[in-house]
């Protein structure tokens, strides 16, 4: 015992010397720099924009510390807080722009649109007196004049359907909320299946309410969704895994240098304690998703499905400047009930750090989880002794590969130009009703709907009248100039003096061998095997959201989900759940 209070005695001592010196180096560089903008301001040359050099030396300054510390400008806190604050000024739709017209795609159930009986596939082609079509229009050009402050009116003119007049809408703007669960609904009986974009202030109201709504309808079995959920609010992160963890039990806690250490421990409350528990998650599911994920994994008390998660162990506050801009200071780690902490390696730079993702996929890991490994010194052991690792992401407990034949630039193309909501806004201005008659349930619509071959070829004829090309490009300048930087070194190498100019034929071989594999790489990525399949089950999506929500509509692309048709399959035995050891 007296061996290990004179130890004690040492580190406290140390940490104390480190934090003295650390105090004095803060107050020398203070001074510095104050001493440099005093300089600049008293002596410099020319006149200088203050905020400007403040600002960038802010956004320098923190990009040295971690890769998750940013700086905000003042004009742009407001718009980087909306997704986790949950609302928004507006008039409760959303739209796309399609042939420099702005198309409505949804209303927002309860918002001001739906009250004055704007309606989706609407064209909004005039905005109070600005017209609302040609090349100028944008994202941001709908922002700035549709969105405004709560109570402020604004007017449409909008064209509808076949109808030769304009339809004018007066709109009194209103709190538009920005859910952060879009997708909720029953699997089958037992089985409900939630989907979480976002860690949000809302979020926790949003998650209780959409598990009482599923309870009512027969919920024993839940499957949770966070692929692509890169995080937000600490708190709600915890608040959601108290719904399923037991009281008492550890579910997360922060430390740092400073060591305030904060312990977030489940309360008695929570309306998932028991029954069974699948989390997916990917390579995008991230900080909070994390939280969630490491206390469901290390309290044994659900299976994670998916893909190792970002690696994001980190806690930022926010902190408010005097002239409204805001800075997000990592303050702390977090570390998971069996004490891992999953953040990530950042010593090689910011670049290496966002590119590592990138580097996953280069060396198989989305394929397999064999490429994935650990040092031992990262394992560590949940209560019922199984083995779970720390240094850099949840490894979720069944590893669902990456399907990379679900690819298509084909298919990316007709995206990227909007021509499956151009198509289908067009098919429903004559057949929405008839659709809505026949298929009244999303139910009914995912059974027994489907693209026949005519609707298929009338769409792709669409595309190629848009400019969707019927064959792969040459693009053999682009093929070029990848072919110079690709083999950069080598041609280098091979011509080092003039002499070696008539070495002309191994160039020319180096160059076909190098346009015959990038052209068919281009053949294979187009996949026009399989891009038949996706672009009729998008086009499926299209019709589904026209004449429903888009939660219900989301469901279509469950149907082909590798990952949560392996849930659902699961969640029909126990041999899996006992395998690992699983409390539900």
């Amino acid at each position: 015992m007296k061996k290990n209070i004179c130890i004690s005695l040492v580190l406290t001592i140390l940490m104390s010397c480190t934090i003295v010196a650390q105090n004095a180096s803060y107050s020398v560089n203070n001074t510095k720099m104050n001493q440099v903008l005093r300089s600049i301001n008293d002596l410099y040359v020319d006149t200088v924009d203050f905020t400007k050099l403040v600002e960038t030396g802010i956004v320098e300054i923190l990009k040295e510390l971690d890769p998750h510390s940013v700086f905000i400008p003042a004009k742009e806190v407001a718009t980087a807080n909306e997704p986790l604050q949950g609302a928004f000024d507006g008039i409760g739709i959303t739209f796309q722009i399609i042939k420099d017209t702005v198309n409505v795609m949804e209303v927002l159930v309860g918002g001001p649109s739906e009250k004055v009986g704007l309606m989706a596939g609407d064209k909004i082609v005039k905005v109070d007196t600005f017209d609302a079509t040609g090349k100028k229009i944008s994202n941001k050009w709908v922002a700035d004049h549709v969105r405004g402050t709560k109570g402020t009116k604004v007017h449409l003119f909008v064209k509808r359907g076949k109808r030769p007049e304009l339809i004018e809408f007066t709109i009194t703007r209103d709190k538009i909320p920005m859910n952060s669960i879009n997708v909720s609904f029953m699997v089958d009986k037992n089985t409900g299946y939630i989907r979480l974009e976002r860690f949000a202030q809302t979020s926790t109201a949003e998650f209780e309410d959409a598990l009482k709504t599923l309870k009512t309808k027969g919920l024993k079995n839940l499957i949770f969704d966070l692929r692509g959920n890169g995080g937000g609010y600490l708190d709600v992160a915890f608040k959601i895994s108290n719904q399923f963890i037991k009281e008492n039990n550890l579910i997360v806690y922060t430390d740092n240098v400073h060591h305030y250490r904060e312990e977030m421990r489940a309360q008695k409350e929570g309306l998932f304690k028991n029954g069974k528990l699948i989390l997916l998650v990917d390579e995008n599911s991230a900080s909070a998703s994390e939280i969630v994920s490491g206390a469901v994994q290390d309290w044994d008390r659900g299976l994670i499905l998916g893909r190792r998660t970002f690696g994001k162990g980190l806690v930022q506050r926010p902190l408010n400047l005097q002239d409204h801009s805001q800075i997000r200071l990592t303050t702390s780690h977090y570390y998971t009930p069996t004490g891992r902490c999953i953040q990530k390696p950042y010593n090689d730079g910011l670049e290496q750090y966002f590119s590592e993702l990138n580097n996953r996929y280069k060396r198989g890991e989305y394929i397999t989880a064999d490429s994935v490994s650990f040092p031992d010194s990262l394992k560590y052991y949940t209560p019922r002794g199984r083995v779970v690792y720390g240094g850099g992401g949840i490894m979720p407990d069944i590893f669902i590969p990456y399907d990379t034949s679900k690819y298509s630039t084909l298919y990316n193309e007709m995206y990227r130009k909007g021509l499956f909501s151009a198509f289908t806004l067009d098919y429903m201005e004559s057949n929405k009703e008839n659709l809505a008659a026949k298929y009244p349930t999303i139910d009914i619509f995912k059974k027994d709907f489907n693209i026949s071959d005519d609707l298929y070829q009338e769409f792709m004829a669409y595309a190629k009248k848009e400019g969707i090309k019927d064959t792969v490009p040459l693009l053999f300048s682009a093929r070029m100039t990848s072919f110079i930087n690709d083999k950069k070194g080598s041609l280098d190498s091979l011509y080092t003096k003039i002499e070696d100019i008539n070495q002309l034929d191994q160039l020319e071989v180096m160059m076909q061998d190098f346009i015959k594999e990038s052209y068919n790489m281009s053949v294979r990525l187009r996949n026009e095997e399989k891009a038949g399949e996706f672009i009729k089950e998008y086009l499926k999506f299209e019709f589904a959201r026209n004449l429903f929500t888009f939660g219900e509509a989301y469901q279509i692309f469950l149907l082909s989900d590798d990952t949560f048709q392996h849930a659902v399959t699961l969640m029909k035995e126990d041999k899996t759940f006992q395998n690992f050891k699983i409390n539900y």
